[in-house]
């Protein structure tokens, strides 16, 4: 095998880049377009002037092929579902009418037509939209976004590489469209998409295209033979076509495992495989299958995941190794760097010692240019960084700010009985009904309520000095009595304080433990233009005060009706977070856990009857192959029991989850011991129902009514449907009424109409039973 010599051989790139741009102007523009503030011409101006700044900064960092096409006005699977023309029927006419809104309508649905379901990406916090697909699709190509973008770049002189999803990934990711049989598989529609990719393939060449990238991480996880062999068959036939760019097959988020072998042996002239957490299995890998004689490999050993810097000898020693095991190694990200934030440096805020740890994005295309020239040119060449990186890596690692004897001597006293309640779930669901007096059917929301623009106003007040902490509070309070009387007008019967005090569900939490660090600028996308700013674990886990017991208490003292304590469970405060990557997770689960507890234990002894403790992220963080799942789910359960197991029988704990895939870890949800679980489900059509039931859930389970991720307002007809579907799994005495998710990000019009539609659903169907509406 030649191994590779030449300076000039080895590229830097990566294969996607944050969209938002400075200051979220991406964000801002769609919303404004969404409201008619707008038009349509300047959204695409401000889009092609963030694809412009992308590319200007990757190319000044030094990257030498820089992604397009991984750009998207709202998600990058919605994009391939349009390039591919698997346009639903229902929004056929919106796309025909209008491709821009029509788009914006398959994304977010309107008042008459429901958008595509929306799910996380893999094991990360971002949702795409699911395709739709059936036995009558018919797939037309249409590469005009492809084209156009790339044709953008070579004319700014950047050499750029179109980045499409793999037609194996969109396939193995797409479900059966509504009035399809379940039973129904995507992946028998190959033969019908190889030809649609085969002439977007063509288009691209004739475009000026060297190279394409196929995203495939679908291909990370565990598959059947049968889809291995559609892989081979994929890029077998893929790599046959004559006009047709360089082929790059991207793996990433794990080892490629099984499918490497199959894509080694492929006509295609690339792969990139994941080299951070998966280094080892698919280093390994590769070596069995003799390396890749005659192709590209693209090492991902900057992890595009999470935000700590680089380990530079570490990397360089790892990519000597791959040099004798292709033609060409050229680094890269892991994944996408669309997972984390745009730029570590405008953190004014962070202690300047910590911020030497953090690596945004565009540090990491600094780090990984810096890889790529002392890969080229040998470790003399970046003697200078070499030594700075050394020592900000020993500076975190002997910080005192990571290591808290304390909280470690208590996570080491952890025994069985800490996370297991006292009583089993029959005596203490008999004990709750006495206490709460709930009727059945009983209805509630998931825990916010609208963040108004006042909020928001309010809290840059506060943080600006404009106004004191008692105006503030004032405020706040204000808001809390307003929803507090909406629900009991409303007819709601456990209700919640609506968090207006909150940013969001897990910052919140983390500005006030110990061992986080917040952002000012850290914006990541979670889907469509919802952005969070994930916090930074970067120390031991503790909680000097109370968080929500004093808010809970104030609204708990407006009603007669039981108002529920809101909290995040440990394993979201981790996912949804850059978590430390120097200790176990399930250490720093345990240690969150037990801050939790002690918020647990204070809302209860405070008079707080049922507590909520959220854990969206359990599913998604659920290892992408089976033989990690077991030792996750040990750890990931055992953290939500610490939290919730030190109250009384009588005192109701509740979890919610939403948009995943729950039917692979339903024994898991049942191993929560959880006395009521609240999931998303109508974009579903109520699956979760009937996987609970299928497996014997034993407990009490609110699978949502209203799909809270669109703007549209479900009819309390639409509402009751779904509610008798949920009957036909959950036994009425064990079923509860509510939204998908929480508020925050609906207008308060619709929240009144869909809440007073959702109580009526339940009304009209608790008469049904024959129970009293009231």
């Amino acid at each position: 095998m030649t191994t590779q010599s030449a300076a000039a051989a080895v590229q830097a790139t990566v294969y996607g880049y944050p969209r938002q741009g400075h200051d979220r102007a991406l964000k801002k523009a769609v919303e404004g377009y969404w409201k008619g503030r707008v038009p349509a011409q300047t959204l695409r101006e401000t889009a092609r002037d963030l694809r412009r700044a992308n590319w200007a900064q990757l190319a000044d960092a030094g990257i030498t092929e820089v992604p397009t096409g991984d750009f998207s006005y709202y998600d990058h699977v919605l994009d391939t579902t349009a390039m591919v023309g698997a346009i639903p029927d229902r929004h056929r006419a919106a796309v025909s009418a209008d491709p821009l809104d029509g788009y914006f309508a398959m994304a977010r649905g309107t008042q008459d037509v429901a958008p595509l379901e929306m799910t996380k990406w893999f094991d990360t916090n971002y949702h795409y939209l699911v395709p739709e697909l059936g036995p009558d699709t018919v797939f037309t190509a249409d590469s005009a976004k492809q084209v156009a973008e790339l044709k953008e770049a070579l004319t700014l002189g950047h050499a750029g590489r179109p980045v499409l999803v793999g037609p194996v990934t969109y396939l193995l990711l797409a479900k059966p469209a509504p009035g399809v049989a379940a039973d129904f598989e995507p992946i028998t529609l190959l033969d019908r998409l190889l030809p649609v990719y085969a002439r977007v393939l063509a288009d691209l060449h004739a475009a000026g295209a060297e190279w394409v990238q196929f995203d495939e991480p679908a291909l990370v996880q565990d598959r059947t033979p049968a889809e291995l062999n559609v892989a081979a068959r994929t890029y077998r036939e893929l790599g046959a076509l004559t006009e047709r760019p360089k082929l790059l097959v991207a793996s990433y988020f794990d080892r490629l495992g099984e499918a490497l072998p199959v894509l080694a042996k492929a006509p295609v002239e690339g792969l990139a495989l994941d080299f951070t957490d998966a280094a080892a299995a698919n280093l390994a890998d590769l070596a069995a299958v003799g390396g890749l004689p005659g192709k590209r490999l693209v090492a991902g050993v900057v992890n595009g995941r999470n935000i700590w810097i680089n380990d530079y000898q570490k990397s360089l020693s790892l990519l000597g190794t791959l040099l004798g095991l292709a033609d060409r190694v050229d680094v890269a990200a892991s994944c996408s760097l669309l997972h984390v934030p745009l730029d570590a440096a405008v953190e004014r805020d962070i202690d300047p010692q910590v911020r030497r740890w953090l690596a945004f994005a565009r540090q990491k295309t600094n780090e990984i240019t810096t890889l790529a020239r002392g890969l080229a040119r040998g470790a003399d060449a970046i003697t200078a960084e070499l030594a700075a990186n050394r020592a900000d890596l020993a500076s975190r690692a002997t910080s005192p700010i990571t290591r808290d004897p304390a909280v470690r001597a208590r996570t080491a006293a952890i025994t069985d009985a800490d996370g297991r309640r006292a009583q089993p779930y029959a005596d203490r669901a008999a004990a709750q009904r006495a206490h709460l007096g709930l009727p059945l059917l009983p209805t509630t929301t998931i825990g916010s309520f609208p963040q108004t623009g006042e909020l928001r106003v309010a809290r840059a007040d506060l943080r600006a000095g404009r106004i004191d902490t008692i105006g503030y509070e004032k405020r706040i309070k204000d808001e809390i009595r307003e929803v507090i009387a909406f629900q009991e007008q409303t007819g709601i019967d456990v209700l919640v304080h609506g968090e207006p005090e909150r940013n969001d569900m897990v910052q919140y939490f983390a500005e006030q433990l110990t061992g986080y660090l917040a952002t000012q600028h850290g914006w990541v996308q979670s889907y469509g233009t919802r952005y969070v700013r994930p916090p930074v674990l970067a120390g031991d886990i503790s909680r000097p005060d109370p968080m929500t017991v004093r808010w809970t208490t104030y609204a708990q003292a407006q009603t007669a009706k039981p108002v529920k304590g809101m909290l995040t469970g440990p394993v979201t405060m981790l996912a949804w977070s850059f978590v430390r990557d120097d200790q176990p997770l399930g250490e720093t689960a345990r240690q969150v856990g037990l801050a939790l507890r002690d918020e647990v234990n204070d809302l209860e002894s405070a008079g707080t009857s049922v507590i909520q403790v959220d854990e969206p992220a359990l599913r998604e963080t659920l290892p992408l192959r089976a033989d990690g799942h077991a030792e996750y789910l040990a750890w990931a359960t055992e953290a939500f029991r610490l939290t919730t197991s030190g109250v009384r029988p009588e005192t109701q704990i509740h979890t919610h989850m939403c948009y995943a895939e729950f039917g692979d870890i339903v024994q898991a949800i049942d191993d929560l011991d959880a006395d009521v679980i609240s999931l998303e489900a109508a974009r579903s059509h109520m699956q979760v129902a009937t996987e609970l039931a299928a497996h014997g859930y034993p407990r009490e389970a609110g699978p949502g009514v209203w799909d809270i991720h669109s703007p549209r307002v479900p009819s309390a007809a639409e509402a009751a449907a779904l509610l008798r579907k949920g009957l036909e799994a959950i036994p009425a005495d064990r079923l509860w009424v509510n939204p998908d998710c929480g508020l925050k990000t609906r207008g308060w019009p619709e929240t009144r109409a869909s809440l007073q539609n959702l109580v009526a659903a339940a009304h009209e169907v608790r008469t049904e039973s024959g129970s009293p509406t009231v």
